[in-house]
């Protein structure tokens, strides 16, 4: 993580009394493969990066005060755990993780907080996970005596989101920010919550984000049609084997979405066929990591990107430009990270090719649209601890 712990404590001492605390990071995150699978049962594969949050925090002595300084948007507020949530968003992650910490058992009293990020905003690398898992992870170390475990740390982020922001998440975000390791990704099986470590040191290649700076203003409504796709074809594959329990499309093999094809209409169909594929694509990046055959994750990769493009169709024509030129460039993989219709490419390039690559994506890109692809050179990192 590369912001300065002794800039957040300047700011920490600055806007409180004078004292220190403790100093918690967490990490964002990227997510290699495994898209649109979370809510479908399914398998996904992220790291944590080496960009987070970094929040320092004390006891102040009040039964439920909290003092909060953001030093990024150079914005103080103070509240009462007492009290309905803040209207300041910002506030509301850790008024929210303070809620469900304590419904964990954590006797949360008032404290004092500074905190700062550098992860990217609208880049797709879960700003607002690290930011929940830092602060569970203070909360638990400060009041919690480190007895809350971490995937119930996972949890409560989660919860966060869904009861006080009003985001209805999966469990990828948090997962990642809490456990990740550096030098490895995590294969997280979303149904059974059982996750595997996987070394990444791609010797001789780089990963890069190339942020294409859109996102279309259909996302949301596209997100809820397609997660309703893939539901009406677990309703028909109910419908047609009653003696089997279908949850989701991760209960589904490749016969069975043949047998309900002429069942369902076309799009739906193309929205399962494409989850299915998903599912054998990560399990053969698990196998390709294992072998380090880095060629073969990157096919995979491109691989996805088809799929989410003419199947899931969620991407857009900017994410489809950087993928072409990514092709065009020799690079090894490259994808859409995250929901889709705006957001970044990952890429997977060798280290000989990657300044080439770069190069041209940024005048090529400009030369279309008019402005210039953000750059994010990601090395995985370590996921919540303390620093200090």
């Amino acid at each position: 993580m590369r912001m300065d712990i002794e800039f957040v404590r300047s700011r920490f001492i600055k806007h409180f009394d004078g004292k220190t605390g403790s100093v918690y990071a967490s990490p964002g995150r990227i997510n290699l493969i495994g898209e649109h699978t979370d809510y479908n049962g399914g398998y996904v594969f992220p790291g944590a990066v080496d960009k987070g949050i970094i929040a320092e925090m004390r006891i102040n002595g009040t039964p439920d005060t909290i003092r909060a300084y953001s030093i990024d948007l150079k914005d103080r507020l103070d509240f009462r755990l007492s009290d309905q949530k803040p209207q300041a968003s910002w506030a509301r992650y850790i008024y929210g993780i303070c809620k469900e910490m304590w419904k964990l058992g954590v006797p949360v009293k008032g404290f004092n907080i500074a905190f700062a990020g550098d992860v990217p905003q609208g880049a797709g690398m879960s700003s607002s996970a690290a930011m929940e898992s830092c602060f569970a992870f203070g909360l638990n170390d400060l009041f919690g005596d480190n007895k809350v475990t971490p995937w119930n740390m996972v949890l409560a982020g989660q919860a966060t989101e869904h009861n006080y922001v009003g985001v209805n998440c999966g469990i990828m975000d948090q997962f990642a920010s809490v456990f990740g390791k550096r030098g490895y990704v995590m294969r997280l099986d979303c149904r059974s919550r059982e996750f595997e470590y996987f070394p990444f040191d791609p010797k001789g290649y780089k990963l890069v984000l190339l942020d294409s700076a859109v996102k279309h203003e259909l996302a949301s409504s596209a997100y809820n049609d397609r997660r309703k796709s893939c539901e009406n074809v677990v309703a028909a594959l109910a419908a047609k084997f009653p003696g089997r329990k279908f949850e989701t499309l991760r209960d589904a093999n490749w016969d069975d979405l043949a047998a309900v094809k002429e069942d369902v209409s076309e799009e739906d169909y193309k929205r399962a066929h494409f989850v299915l594929g998903e599912t054998d694509r990560v399990l053969a990046f698990s196998d390709a990591l294992t072998k380090g055959d880095y060629e073969e994750a990157g096919r995979l990769m491109y691989a996805t990107h088809e799929g989410l493009s003419k199947e899931y169709e969620v991407s857009c024509e900017e994410l489809d430009f950087l993928n072409e030129i990514a092709k065009a460039n020799g690079v090894t993989g490259s994808r859409i990270m995250g929901g889709g219709f705006g957001g970044c490419t990952i890429n997977l390039v060798k280290e000989d090719l990657y300044a080439q690559f770069i190069d041209d994506a940024k005048k090529k890109y400009a030369e279309k649209y008019g402005r210039v692809p953000k750059v994010y050179d990601v090395v995985i990192g370590d996921g919540s601890r303390k620093l200090a």
